[in-house]
């Protein structure tokens, strides 16, 4: 019987999907964050952008990453999000840089 991988041996595998775009989420952020609302909370709320893609890349937990260090993830990339929250950056481009952040990270 082999022992699990740990999670630096786990990253190369790593797959993560760039998700549809959430086109009706990302004009209520916009709205938010134009508005009162913080990019911080925008990024880091129960309704917010690293949430939403946590949902859909659970593999990260899998892989050995946090919640919460996923969360340090999204905010040091937050000038790229919100370059993508403005029409400055595909979400493509936004998600597959994000990916390679989080992905680093596993194997770090």
């Amino acid at each position: 019987m082999t022992a699990p991988a740990s999670p630096a041996q786990a990253a190369p595998d790593l797959r993560l999907h760039v998700p549809d775009e959430p086109v009706e989420e990302r004009a209520r952020w916009l709205r938010d964050v134009l508005g009162t609302t913080p990019l911080s909370e925008v990024l880091t709320g129960d309704a917010g952008i690293a949430r939403w893609l946590w949902e859909r890349w659970q593999v990260l937990e899998r892989s050995g990453m946090t919640r919460d260090a996923f969360v340090q993830v999204v905010l040091g990339y937050r000038r790229e999000i919100w370059l993508w929250l403005v029409g400055e950056r595909t979400w493509e481009q936004c998600c597959s840089e994000l990916i390679g952040r989080a992905t680093r990270r596993i194997a770090a």
